[in-house]
């Protein structure tokens, strides 16, 4: 018999129940005041609107010296019979070290059996597991002091969406970029355009949180990736993550029927260095006219 997304949330909220026993104290576990009760309006209510997927922060004393450690997690709707998203990250590890601690705890996780709770056994997991990347980070720190300056990567994402409406859609999109430190913009309307620039794994990250879990006419046009020995700071086209709202062509009436006008799309483009997007993005060359 298929298990229903009101049974996963059910289990859901139990588990949210065990861990806070588990970290009582405040700071250690985290989650947005209304996660809770719009779950428990969805159950009350089941042919409504799905509540937002249930994210939350716990965060760890690892080993003797108590590094602090962040355990992120983001429950699909059909958790637990689907896989949590996990991501644990600390000050105290390199980027490498947080990859490969990262990439162990998603085999571990998937070693186990679909269908059963598994954020408590991930925390476990991290606090037996994570003490053998701490305790190498000042080695590393020594030998990457000694060789030759490393290279940086900025990469540039260009995203296409058929439009860009909801408000609850845009402070995600701007949220997200604000968190992880993205430049960039997100043209709203028809059709939407966000582009974002940063650190590769950061990029990775807004990408797989905005499209998560079914945005249906969303994707990734065209990806850059830029090599730098300085700060990626130096390669960033945009200074900061902008809202882009232009003048829309017609008057049609209705809120959500509107196309956006292309050419200052396309004048915006060019200020930034990046005009050969446009084709790219829309599959036809982009022509400014002669004024």
């Amino acid at each position: 018999m298929a298990v229903t997304i009101k049974e996963c949330l059910e289990l859901q909220l139990l588990e949210v129940e065990m861990l806070l026993s588990m970290f009582p104290k405040r700071g250690e576990f985290s989650l947005d005041a209304d996660a809770v009760p719009s779950i428990q309006r969805y159950l009350r209510n089941a042919d409504g609107a799905l509540p937002p997927q249930l994210e939350y922060r716990i965060a760890l004393d690892v080993g003797e010296a108590k590094v602090k450690v962040e355990l992120q997690v983001l429950l699909p709707h059909l958790y637990p019979q689907v896989a949590p998203q996990l991501f644990a990250r600390s000050d105290a590890l390199r980027r490498q070290q947080q990859l490969q601690l990262n990439t162990r705890l998603a085999s571990h996780i998937s070693s186990l059996d679909s269908g059963d709770l598994c954020v408590c056994e991930a925390v476990q997991w991290v606090k037996d597991n994570c003490l053998p990347f701490l305790e190498n980070r000042e080695a590393l720190s020594e030998c990457a002091s000694k060789e030759v300056r490393v290279k940086e990567t900025l990469r540039r994402m260009w995203i296409y969406s058929h439009h860009i409406y909801r408000q609850e859609l845009r402070k995600k999109i701007f949220d997200c970029a604000k968190k992880l430190n993205l430049t960039g913009f997100c043209l709203t309307g028809k059709p939407g355009v966000i582009c974002v620039e940063g650190l590769q794994e950061n990029c990775e990250e807004f990408w797989r949180v905005i499209r998560y879990p079914n945005w249906k006419h969303i994707s990734c046009k065209h990806v850059e990736n830029i090599e730098t020995e300085g700060s990626i700071d130096n390669c960033r086209l945009f200074h900061s993550f902008e809202d882009l709202q232009f003048q829309a062509h017609g008057d049609y009436g209705l809120r959500n029927d509107y196309h956006m006008d292309l050419g200052q799309f396309l004048e915006f483009l060019k200020q930034h260095q990046s005009e050969h997007i446009f084709q790219i993005l829309f599959g036809v060359e982009g022509k400014l006219s002669d004024n």
